[in-house]
């Protein structure tokens, strides 16, 4: 229903004159620079954050950071659209609005529905609207064949950890925790309102999978320190694992089915 109700939207907006033509636009966030280049719209993006990877390769203008951005630098490149997140702070997206510059702020998706109708929003933003239908077909036919060979699986209790100190879980009312669900898991942190949890705490709710959402040598070496729990499930069974956070912590609809998909393969293989 929520997918109709944003197709519908976007599709009055278009009649209605509410959008306008975008041939340059400005990202200051990671996934949105990936969610250009996933709608074939590369050519219009003529500046991003040092933090878009995506789009090194191609040279573009750097106008800051995630956090900081030089809103002079983004003036002078004419932006016909500023794409952000709600981590920009408020008073530079204010900025950038009093000058005239439209600036399209994409909210913390909750699950891979939200992340969908996101991604189904810019899509009609930048012209892109068949893409990005094609593009959400293509990753929720590829979502539900996983979530159905999961149907009549025993449930691993798992425990997804994002970052090492302090350490936090992925809490059931984000978009990681459909990497759990999906899968046929439980997530042994969905009681937490907070997502700072002690080891103590995990070693008690006994996880029989775990998944360290770090980068470099901090994921390494977490795994070191949980395999020193011989009493541990994940010990026992050898089911620590680690996986890339620049796929399994950015919401995009492509993003999120890799992750998925690595996940499904590492639980698969010890069923």
């Amino acid at each position: 229903m929520k997918y109709l109700i944003i197709s519908l939207l976007c599709f009055l907006f278009s009649i209605i004159g509410f959008t306008q033509t975008v041939n340059r636009i400005v990202s200051l966030a990671p996934s949105l620079t990936m969610n250009v280049y996933y709608l074939e719209s590369k050519q219009k993006l003529v500046g991003c954050t040092s933090y878009c990877e995506i789009a090194k390769p191609d040279k573009k203008e750097i106008i800051g950071s995630i956090v900081t951005v030089n809103i002079e630098k983004i003036v002078s490149l004419k932006p016909d659209l500023v794409i952000a997140t709600s981590i920009t702070k408020p008073a530079v997206i204010d900025k950038l609005r009093k000058m005239g510059i439209r600036v399209e702020v994409f909210s913390s998706p909750k699950n891979f529905e939200a992340i969908c109708e996101e991604f189904l929003h810019l899509g009609t933003l930048i012209g892109k609207t068949e893409k990005a239908k094609a593009v959400i077909a293509e990753s929720k036919a590829k979502v539900e064949k996983i979530k159905a060979s999961h149907k009549t699986a025993k449930k691993s209790k798992v425990f997804f950890q994002i970052g090492a100190d302090p350490i936090f879980s992925v809490l059931s009312n984000t978009f990681m925790n459909d990497y759990i669900l999906y899968c046929g898991g439980v997530n042994i942190a969905a009681d937490l309102k907070s997502g700072s949890i002690g080891r103590e705490s995990v070693l008690q709710r006994n996880p029989d999978v775990i998944f360290i959402i770090t980068m470099g040598i901090t994921g390494d070496e977490e795994k070191k320190i949980w395999l020193n729990y011989p009493e541990l499930t994940a010990t026992k069974k050898k089911q620590i694992f680690i996986i890339d956070s620049n796929l399994a912590c950015t919401p995009t609809p492509v993003s999120f089915v890799q992750t998925l998909e690595i996940v499904n393969k590492l639980l698969s293989s010890q069923k």
